[in-house]
């Protein structure tokens, strides 16, 4: 029997590997998976929508929900989580200490819309006594010049904005031109006697901030193009089960100490650690252990004003899904 062809896109991670390599294999489908940075793998998707599914960013999955034709449909899976507490970075000389004294700051962000921007924004303003407004953002290329934004951005009229197209956010915040920086992924200016994590601890705060909510923020979404999930019954399904075999899979290498699937020489009580303050199951796949997730980030993106549709859980994902 002849199987339908699939192109999927996806960054390279534990939880993507068994996709890739068939060991939790898409049933019933052809599967041409790319692998690829997660930057260039959005650029190509925003873009050029290249693959008929696709590791999607979250808060820009929710802003296509505003578009008429609703181009793409989310299944419960996260393929990317982090709590983002250890990507906060300040420059010493700020004065800043805490999340409170980031107020009236200047605060550098590549990617307005990017979840850990959404998430950092939400959470200081919950937990931190920080308004999402005080800041002032400057917007800029992250290691040097920007000449476009890698995605169209929106900038919404409540937030104060400056924009930099002479030099990156890295090098503003070691010169002290900004005195904070909300990133995805760490400047080459730290570790440096001019530039510091907000927290000196962020583990510590980030386990602290799990017990107060219960969450483990999830930054990507896995998106199919809404045309070829309603041409191909069963598609939705069929990704969902292999995401969550692929799930199982890298827990289970994570538990092997036979020979270590990553370079860490303490995987295994990483691991344990980790269950230990999270739970077994802190990496959650499904609409019903994700809903307080899904509520939460969509009401960051409504106070945030990058959406201006309340939307509910169930519009963000398919029938079949809500029973998982």
């Amino acid at each position: 029997m002849t199987k339908t062809p699939l192109k999927l896109g996806l960054s390279d991670s534990d939880r993507t590997r068994p996709i890739a390599s068939g060991e939790a294999p898409i049933v019933g489908f052809d599967v041409d998976v790319t692998m690829v940075g997660v930057q260039a793998l959005f650029n190509e998707q925003l873009s050029k929508h290249t693959y008929d599914a696709c590791e999607f960013p979250l808060g820009t999955y929710l802003r296509t929900l505003e578009k008429p034709d609703r181009p793409y449909l989310a299944i419960p899976i996260f393929p990317s989580r982090h709590f983002r507490f250890s990507s906060v970075y300040v420059n010493a000389a700020s004065g800043i200490g805490k999340p409170a004294d980031l107020a009236g700051k200047k605060i550098g962000v590549a990617v307005f819309d990017m979840a850990a921007a959404v998430w950092l924004r939400g959470i200081f303003e919950d937990y931190y006594d920080l308004p999402r407004t005080s800041p002032i953002y400057v917007t800029a290329g992250f290691e040097g010049p920007r000449t476009g934004d890698e995605h169209p951005q929106f900038y919404p009229d409540r937030f104060t904005f400056e924009e930099r197209r002479d030099t990156g956010l890295a090098q503003l915040l070691a010169s002290g031109e900004i005195d904070a920086l909300y990133t995805a992924r760490a400047p080459s200016t730290w570790p440096s006697d001019t530039v510091h994590r907000l927290f000196d601890d962020p583990v510590s705060e980030e386990i602290s901030y799990y017990q107060k909510s219960g969450l483990f923020p999830a930054m990507h979404v896995l998106a199919i193009k809404r045309p070829v999930a309603e041409a191909n019954p069963g598609i939705v399904r069929a990704l969902y089960d292999a995401f969550v075999r692929g799930q199982k899979i890298a827990r289970e290498r994570l538990f092997e100490a036979a020979a270590l699937s990553t370079m860490l020489p303490w995987q295994m009580d990483h691991l344990l650690f980790t269950e230990k303050h999270l739970g077994t199951d802190y990496w959650p796949t499904g609409v019903a252990k994700n809903r307080n997730l899904v509520e939460t980030v969509t009401r960051y993106m409504l106070e945030d004003g990058l959406i201006s549709t309340p939307f509910k859980v169930e519009d963000l994902f398919s029938a079949e899904m809500m029973d998982t």
